[in-house]
């Protein structure tokens, strides 16, 4: 089998984490048990482009139990963990190539190597393996049966390709079902950037001002957590609607020119570029502390601000202090990349139960369907987005209502009224 891991050694201890997460995975563990007795995807290669955790960990061996053969490489350079990566390899011999910290070429041919394995179905998270295959494997490309997107600056990009015509597949956006980003994007990437940072700095965030730069779903889990930490949150935008909700959930709003003005730590989470740039880091305070929980490396303008700093070390693990001209110091966690993952250990698993869920059901759906679907972005089907919370209810103990006949003849004629 090849691979490619940073060391073997790290297996047991992965394997221990590969288990603790399974605990708070309960709707994923039920899937895994029907999997393993219908094998609906016997015979299926899966390519997966997914940051390596013990989360995803799960996700994968749910699917090999489904009867498919996986392999695993990196959505995110920082965002690996080696032992997962390792006891993958070692102990259910799942092929994987990722290492964290690997350089861009190092990433770029893990990818390739994934996509050499004459795939069926694709799952990504930010595109990177469907966008490169596109461009380098065009040929490869045509014989997807279809493939999942993870999150949304992956959704942005694939339905940019899919309005060009230039999409060679179905792609199902799992990142856009309910039970994906009303629960993974708040609460997941809000608890885990908090984290991260936490992790990295151990600065106090009580009475602090947080800036929060977008305000979808993942800017207001972060928004959330920050103020239930005790910080002073503003909130940056450049959409009236999004804004004018911040502004009425609580928090201030300001452009970020002057928002760079007062706060002391700034989040990134709007999957655009240059978010944060040379004129922010202009009139930052000293000791400001700049962070990303976007996909890409790119919502931080680096180069602007190598470019007014006379010099630049790292501090703490994953701090890296930027000294101006004038001898204010900024700091910047996880090199632009992916805080939670890169400085903490992502989502927690019990909110990934629903994500990865959905992937896993997705992937069936796309064995059965695949055939039948045009080269375009779908939704999550009602059925699978409405299965996944069902079953997230009863693995809580939680029992809802149902309609009585009275209640579905009301809600569906026109003909009642007041």
């Amino acid at each position: 089998m090849e691979y490619h891991v940073k060391d073997l050694s790290l297996a047991e201890i992965g394997k221990k984490r590969i288990e603790w997460a399974e605990i708070d995975m309960p709707v994923l563990r039920s899937i895994k048990s029907r999997f393993s007795k219908e094998k609906p995807l016997s015979g299926v290669r899966i390519g997966a482009c997914l940051h390596v955790t013990t989360e995803t960990a799960n996700l994968v061996l749910t699917l090999k139990e489904g009867g498919a053969e996986v392999f695993l490489t990196a959505s995110n350079p920082l965002s690996t963990q080696d032992d997962v990566a390792a006891a993958l390899v070692e102990y259910y011999g799942i092929p994987v190539f990722a290492i964290r910290g690997e350089d861009r070429e190092t990433y770029y041919n893990h990818l390739k190597e994934v996509i050499k394995r004459e795939l069926h179905i694709v799952i990504d998270d930010g595109a990177d393996l469907i966008s490169t295959l596109h461009k380098e494997y065009p040929l490869s490309a045509e014989k997807i049966l279809g493939g999942m997107e993870e999150t949304t600056t992956g959704v942005i990009r694939l339905r940019a390709m899919a309005k060009e015509k230039v999409l060679r597949f179905p792609i199902i956006a799992v990142n856009d079902a309910y039970t994906k980003h009303l629960f993974d994007n708040r609460y997941g990437t809000g608890q885990s950037t908090i984290d991260g940072i936490l992790r990295a700095t151990n600065r106090l965030i009580a009475g602090s001002y947080f800036v929060v730069a977008g305000y979808g779903w993942c800017g207001k889990g972060v928004a959330l957590r920050a103020r239930g930490m005790g910080a002073n949150v503003i909130v940056t935008e450049v959409d009236p609607i999004k804004a004018l909700e911040a502004r009425m959930d609580g928090f201030l709003v300001m452009p970020m020119i002057e928002a760079a003005k007062i706060g002391d730590f700034f989040v990134t989470v709007t999957g655009n570029t240059s978010v944060i740039r040379r004129e922010h880091f202009e009139v930052m305070k000293d000791g400001a502390v700049i962070s990303n929980a976007g996909h890409f490396n790119v919502e931080i303008d680096l180069e602007a601000l190598k470019k007014i700093s006379v010099n630049k070390r790292e501090i703490r693990k994953e701090v890296e202090e930027y000294t101006l001209y004038d001898g204010r110091r900024l700091y910047i966690l996880a090199q632009g990349r992916l805080v939670n993952l890169a400085s903490a250990e992502g989502h927690p698993a019990s909110v990934m139960d629903m994500s990865f869920a959905n992937q896993a059901l997705c992937a069936e759906y796309i064995r059965k369907k695949g055939n039948s679907l045009k080269k375009e972005v779908y939704k999550v089907p009602d059925e699978i987005d409405r299965e996944v919370a069902h079953l997230k209810l009863s693995a809580m103990g939680i029992k809802i209502d149902s309609l009585t006949p009275e209640q579905e003849k009301y809600l569906s004629s026109w003909e009642f009224g007041t």
